[in-house]
C-alpha cells in the first residue's frame, strides 16, 4: 500500500462516465476515451468518482465503468474506483470494485450528514474491511475533519493511504498534513481552479477535471506546483481554468456538463448528464463555444 500512496505525485485524471442519448452507460466511448486519456502520465485515473456522476449510476453500472476503465487503462496507471452511499452498499460497491480490477477506493461521504465521530469511523471501517484495496477518503460537503478526528481516523482504518481533499480550507488542509505527516498521500481535489493554495502548502498530486480535454494544460499545473514555479502556474489558471471555472460557477452542476458539453464540442464523446444535472443554457452556449477555441490553440 505504502508504494501506492507513494507513487501518486502529479496529476490524477477524472474520466467523466459517458452516456447516450437514453442516458445509458456508452462504454464503448468510455473505453475510448479512458485509453486516449491513460496514454498520458497522469499518476492514476479516478472511475465513477464525482465527476464520473457515480451518485447517478447503480452499484451494477459502476462496477461496469471500472472494468472498462481497467482494462482501457492496460496497467498504465492505478485505477481508484469511487464507492459510497452507506455501509451495506459501499460494502458492496466495495467488492465488485476489487473484482473488477480496481487498485483503489475513493470513498464518499455516508448519506447521512448528521452521524457522530463513531459512526462515521464505523462506514469508513466497515467499507475499508470488506476488501484488501487501499482506500482514498474524498472530504468534501459535509465530510469536514479537525487534524486529530484525521489522525484518530487512519489509527482505526489501516489501509486508508490518500485523503483527497475537497474542501478548499487551505488553513485547515495544512494543520491535518502537518499534523499526519507522511501517513498519507495528500491530494488536492476541490478544482483545477484551486491548485495554486494546494501545490502551495505541498500536496503531492491533484485531481482534475481538466484531464478530460487537454491533458497539456493539467499536466503544465501539476509540473509547475512541483516546480513551485506559481509565476507560470497562475498564467495558465489566468488563461485557461478561471474563465472556464467561471462559467461552470453559472449554475449548480455544470461542474459536469459544462464539460461534458465542451468535451462533444472538441470530439470527445461525453453525451448528456443523468437528472438532476441540466444541459447548458443557451444564453452561456457562445461562451462555451470560445473556451473550446481556447483550449485547442493550447
Amino acid at each position: 500500500m505504502a508504494q501506492l500512496r507513494d507513487k501518486l505525485r502529479g496529476v490524477f485524471g477524472f474520466p467523466v462516465t459517458p452516456f447516450k442519448q437514453d442516458l445509458s452507460l456508452d462504454l464503448a466511448a468510455l473505453e475510448k476515451n479512458v485509453d486516449e486519456m491513460t496514454q498520458h502520465p497522469y499518476c492514476a485515473i479516478v472511475a465513477a468518482g464525482g465527476t464520473g456522476e457515480i451518485y447517478s449510476m447503480t452499484a451494477e453500472e459502476s462496477a461496469e465503468v471500472v472494468a472498462v476503465a481497467v482494462k482501457a487503462t492496460q496497467g498504465r496507471m492505478p485505477v481508484v474506483a469511487g464507492v459510497g452511499y452507506n455501509t451495506v452498499i459501499g460494502c458492496d460497491m466495495a467488492r465488485r470494485m476489487e473484482k473488477a480490477g480496481a487498485d483503489a477506493l475513493l470513498v464518499m461521504p455516508p448519506y447521512y450528514i448528521n452521524a457522530p465521530e463513531a459512526g462515521w469511523i464505523d462506514y469508513y471501517k466497515t467499507i475499508a474491511n470488506a476488501t484488501g484495496l487501499p482506500l482514498a477518503l474524498y472530504s468534501r460537503d459535509w465530510a469536514a475533519f479537525t487534524p486529530d478526528q484525521v489522525a484518530r481516523l487512519a489509527d482505526a482504518v489501516p489501509s486508508l493511504q490518500i485523503w483527497k481533499d475537497g474542501q478548499g480550507n487551505i488553513r485547515m488542509y495544512q494543520r491535518i498534513m502537518a499534523k499526519l505527516g507522511d501517513r498519507l498521500a495528500w491530494v488536492g481535489g476541490l478544482g483545477d481552479d484551486c491548485a495554486g493554495g494546494y501545490w502551495s502548502i505541498g500536496v503531492q498530486a491533484y485531481t482534475s477535471s481538466i484531464s478530460n480535454v487537454s491533458a497539456k494544460i493539467s499536466l503544465a499545473i501539476a509540473e509547475a506546483g512541483q516546480a513551485k514555479d506559481f509565476e507560470k502556474m497562475n498564467e495558465i489558471l489566468i488563461k485557461y481554468v478561471h474563465p472556464l471555472y467561471a462559467l461552470r460557477d453559472k449554475m449548480r452542476g455544470y461542474e459536469v456538463t459544462v464539460m461534458k458539453e465542451m468535451m462533444e464540442l472538441m470530439g470527445i464523446p461525453a453525451g448528456p448528464g443523468r437528472p438532476p444535472l441540466c444541459a447548458v443554457r443557451e444564453e452561456h452556449k457562445a461562451e462555451l463555444a470560445r473556451l473550446v477555441e481556447l483550449y485547442k490553440s493550447a
